[in-house]
């Protein structure tokens, strides 16, 4: 053997040593953790089974596909040696005994001022078609927790532009809110209402598993230019996957915290919750999580107190998350569970009416069912004896509609009904507003206190058929001719 044979192989040996040692090094350090792949077993309708795969829930794996591409998937549950994923797109493509290679990431999103008149999906890329973001910062999608005794109190009302809502529901800057509503009953134009005419710094809207076609109305019809401007939209379409839908809700909801910590006042609009709680539901029975209440797994109900309460004011400078999260209530069932379950989170809801919304007065807002929990804290006794007086003329009058409208009713039989049928049209007109009109807190509550400072007398014949027509009540054939008894005496 030559001396030049004998060279190379020593630098051969030499070079293999230092790689064990290297090798030997990684294996004892404690904070180094192999990727093992796995490969894939079943799909089943969303669900990913993959064997031989390391990887913790919540982290992500790339599952190949036939063509060499890889689609992204999270980990969402395991039992035994099997783990489950979920994709965030399209299952097209994949194959049996397909590589399935964690990544060893968690789920992280850009955050900042650049994000501002951004439209973005589930996992922060951009839908808008206006280049890559201008953001220099990551952050996890987890968020922090924030200790119950450090949260800043709610002590300031939030003007909302709704004369009903900032005098009859007056809602704190930090409060969570919820819109309990059946469809076609004007939750969107309430929430667009709201959204335009809320005093804060930053907007972040969550569209969750709606129609699609309403994520270009609401950017360029509800917000329009000047509303992007300080707004953030966050768009999940009911045609994306559940684990997409989810990862939106997560999202607006950590964009929101991110502002918020930088002494932001932000309004979170969010719609949908009830979305974001099926989505969970879908998730949690393709792995075999058994139903509870109502076709709902136990998982749903642990998960929106999660969401909800990272909401509300921070534990540090001048920041608050005020949020209103649309519930909807299939059936106008105001008891299904996650109705129920969202009513006893949050710190207050508005309930519309599918009732009052037949009759032509918009916003539908049923004042009965309605409250603000945070509204004796935040208001004087002035305005809650106002509200005091509103709500019991109210409720009186709906209680004797119908005898009211069929004539069966007698002027004088009930001082207190007789005042409530002649506070009746002030308090039609008082609800009602325009989706273009703007009322201020201040005008709100000024627009109150007129309501009871000078009471109308109940009209009679004919005027009071024609009033009670404008109000939006349905007069019956009978009330043509005699709608209130006191039109005969």
């Amino acid at each position: 053997m030559t001396e030049a044979t004998e060279s190379i192989q020593l630098r051969r040996r030499e070079q293999w040593l230092e790689r064990f040692a290297h090798y030997r090094e990684r294996l004892t350090r404690q904070d180094w953790n192999p990727l093992v792949e796995g490969v894939l077993r079943r799909v089943v309708g969303l669900t990913i089974e993959a064997v031989g795969c390391r990887a913790p829930v919540g982290s992500h794996c790339r599952v190949e596909t036939a063509d060499g591409g890889f689609i992204d998937a999270e980990v969402v549950g395991f039992s035994e040696d099997s783990v489950f994923l979920m994709p965030t797109g399209e299952l097209a493509g994949l194959v049996p005994n397909a590589r399935v290679i964690p990544t060893g990431k968690t789920s992280r999103v850009p955050v900042g001022d650049g994000l501002l008149g951004r439209v973005l999906d589930g996992t922060g890329r951009p839908l808008d078609g206006n280049g890559p973001l201008e953001t220099s910062e990551e952050v996890s999608m987890t968020g922090r927790m924030i200790n119950p005794l450090a949260r800043q109190p709610i002590d300031e009302p939030l003007d909302v532009g709704i004369r009903s809502i900032n005098s009859l529901l007056t809602v704190g800057r930090g409060q969570r809110m919820g819109l309990f509503a059946g469809s076609g009953v004007g939750k969107s134009v309430l929430l667009g209402m709201m959204t335009r005419f809320t005093e804060a710094d930053v907007i972040v809207v969550g569209l969750i598993g709606e129609r699609g076609r309403e994520v270009n109305e609401f950017v360029q019809e509800t917000l329009g230019e000047e509303g992007m401007r300080r707004a953030v939209v966050v768009a999940t379409p009911a045609d994306n996957p559940p684990l997409m839908r989810l990862q939106g809700a997560w999202l607006s909801t950590r964009i929101a915290e991110h502002f918020r910590d930088r002494g932001r006042k932000v309004l979170l609009l969010m719609d949908s919750l009830t979305r974001f709680a099926q989505a969970q539901r879908e998730v949690a029975l393709s792995i075999g999580e058994p139903p509870a209440t109502k076709g709902y797994p136990p998982s749903v109900f642990a998960k929106l107190p999660q969401l909800v309460e990272r909401a509300g004011n921070g534990d540090q400078g001048e920041g608050s998350i005020t949020a209103f999260y649309t519930v909807l209530v299939e059936g106008d069932d105001q008891t299904d569970p996650v109705a129920d379950s969202a009513r006893a989170i949050l710190d207050g809801h508005v309930v519309l009416s599918r009732a009052v919304a037949e009759s032509g007065l918009y916003p539908a807002i049923d004042v009965e069912a309605s409250v603000s929990r945070a509204m004796t804290a935040i208001t004087d006794e002035a305005q809650q004896e106002q509200v005091k007086r509103f709500r019991q003329y109210y409720s009186l009058y709906r209680q004797n509609q119908d005898l009211i409208s069929v004539g069966a009713y007698k002027r004088g039989s009930d001082p207190r009904l007789d005042e409530a049928v002649g506070y009746w049209p002030r308090i039609q007109e008082f609800l009602r507003q325009g989706m273009n009109e703007r009322v201020s807190f201040e005008g709100s509550l000024a627009a109150l206190k007129q309501l009871h400072s000078q009471p109308s007398e109940p009209k009679t014949g004919q005027q009071s058929v024609r009033r009670e027509a404008e109000s939006g009540a349905r007069p019956q054939p009978r009330q043509a001719a005699k709608a209130y008894s006191g039109a005969a005496e």
